[in-house]
């Protein structure tokens, strides 16, 4: 699991390079990781992958989410991926969505009554 820091100067501050952690190989793969994720976080426009990172939502209930079109999401039909606005996802976020399997199954399955007639 990853932990977020507010910016990269409070992240260098935590692994402080004057000490031993940095000759150790695991750790600063480790820290090169965290700033890494850090930095994605910064991006305006994410794919399904950034937005499972960012959301800690899996990529399947991310895929289940647009097949539903219960995510704001781009609406480009030149291009096959699916791209998240980060802005329109923390307005989505912010305002509760029922994300819990049993509510995606039921509209699923609602989708699926309503394609056959």
């Amino acid at each position: 699991m990853f932990v977020l820091y507010k910016n990269v100067k409070d992240l260098l501050l935590i692994f402080n390079f004057n000490s031993n952690i940095m000759n150790e190989p695991k750790e600063v793969v480790g820290l090169l990781e965290d700033i890494k994720v850090l930095l994605s976080h910064t991006k305006k426009v994410m794919n399904v992958e950034d937005l499972a990172q960012y959301t800690g939502l899996s990529k399947s209930k991310i895929y289940k989410l647009t097949h539903l079109k219960l995510i704001p999401m781009g609406t480009n039909p030149n291009i096959r991926q699916k791209f998240f606005d980060k802005d329109k996802i923390d307005a989505w976020l912010l305002g509760e969505p029922d994300l819990s399997d049993e509510f995606l199954e039921n509209q699923f399955n609602e989708n699926l009554l309503n394609n056959r007639k």
